[in-house]
């Protein structure tokens, strides 16, 4: 057995890139919004291979024979399923801000809605599957990002240069009160409790953001980052969120590790994603789509914390391996190309995903890979070698964490 090409899905998001994912592979634009390439198992949107009997999708296929596909490590510790999804993100408008709940908070919720029998399409559902959502993004260019709460005093301090009235009793909120209690009092009161206030303020924030964006404030690119956010959803409260957390330039090979509980958005850019085989989230704003600002309080994490940069660590010849305390996934980038490394050994007990960004990749034994192209490694595959002058993405499950 050696490795499979993926024939995979493209997710029509409305903020997706028309551009950007086409770019990629080399195809005409659809003109359509192309946001996410979906590389993996997920029942929603399963990749398929073809052995010779036709195509299949992969989820079907491991669930046959998983001891063959996973491998026993994998399969003991998380059963008959592929543990990660892969992802080539293309955002061209901002994501809603949104938090992923833990694995206890996804079993108890997704058991609340069946009892209650929400059906699992339902656009008011919350949780889709019992499972948490760790995530990673690697950027393949130049990427925007909101991560994590900002200290609520510096926050206040920010605001306080927009000079709005209507964001005074917030901004006394932010200086005054603890920082959990602050944070949660505005996050709330902008969503739900004081959502006429949330409302007026995102309609006036705009303009004022806009001349400080513009006029040489030491914060103009993160005015720029929120302004954008607000063009892209007039009117919405959601705004007053997006603005509560930090904002995050990523340089192409940077990457953001975003764990349960933790507010965050993706705003413009291309990336690698990598996350728990889940599609569980709940929205805070920024988004034509259910807000349930009650079951949104009780998973948000209300500490301010500084965004988690993921530095890549060397992890073999030309490979490079971005380190996070996820179980159920790690993600390395491997460069072929220089002599030294033309050909590389890929060898683990578990699944794998080849992801090419850049070049011709070649498996032996197995597919060529040109860029958006992905080959599944099933474990009983045993070692491969990789050769080619290309950027390679390695998605897999890690031994010990």
């Amino acid at each position: 057995m050696t490795a499979d090409l993926l024939a995979t899905t493209v997710r029509p998001y409305a903020w997706g890139s028309t551009t950007a994912l086409a770019e990629l592979t080399g195809r005409p634009p659809t003109g359509a919004p192309e946001a996410e390439l979906w590389m993996g198992a997920h029942p929603g949107a399963p990749s398929r291979i073809d052995r010779g009997d036709g195509a299949e999708p992969l989820d079907a296929v491991i669930a046959r024979d998983p001891a063959t596909e996973l491998g026993p490590r994998v399969t003991d510790r998380f059963g008959p399923q592929l543990p990660f999804l892969l992802k080539v993100l293309a955002a061209e408008h901002a994501l809603s801000v949104q938090v992923h709940p833990t694995l206890a908070q996804a079993a108890a919720g997704y058991a609340a809605e069946d009892a209650a029998g929400t059906p699992l399409d339902a656009p008011h559902r919350i949780y889709r599957d019992r499972n948490h959502k760790p995530e990673l993004i690697c950027a393949l260019g130049e990427f925007d990002a909101l991560c994590g709460f900002r200290d609520p005093r510096a926050t206040a301090e920010l605001w306080q240069r927009l000079d709005l009235p209507v964001l005074a009793p917030w901004i006394d909120t932010l200086r005054t009160a603890p920082a959990g209690t602050a944070l949660r009092a505005v996050l709330t009161g902008a969503l739900a409790e004081d959502r006429a206030r949330g409302e007026q303020a995102a309609a006036e924030l705009p303009s004022a953001m806009g001349k400080l964006a513009t006029g040489g404030d030491p914060d103009a690119a993160s005015w720029a980052a929120y302004l954008a956010a607000a063009r892209d959803y007039p009117g919405d409260p959601g705004l007053l969120a997006a603005m509560l957390l930090n904002h995050v330039h990523l340089g192409a090979g940077q990457a953001l590790y975003l764990d349960a509980g933790v507010p965050h958005a993706y705003l413009r850019g291309l990336g690698v994603e990598i996350m728990a085989n889940s599609d569980n989230v709940l929205r805070c704003g920024l988004t034509p789509k259910h807000v349930d600002t009650a079951a949104l309080a009780e998973v948000v994490d209300f500490r301010p914390t500084a965004p988690h940069h993921t530095p890549a660590v060397p992890a073999g010849s030309g490979e490079l391996e971005f380190l996070t305390p996820a179980e159920e996934f790690t993600l390395s980038r491997i460069e072929l190309g220089d002599p030294a490394r033309f050909d590389v050994r890929i060898d683990d007990d578990g699944p794998q995903l080849l992801l090419c960004v850049r070049g011709t990749a070649r498996l032996y034994d197995g597919p060529t890979l040109g860029p958006g192209e992905c080959a599944y490694v099933p474990a009983a595959s045993g070692p491969l070698r990789l050769a080619g002058d290309a950027t390679v993405f390695r998605a897999r499950v890690p031994r010990t964490r």
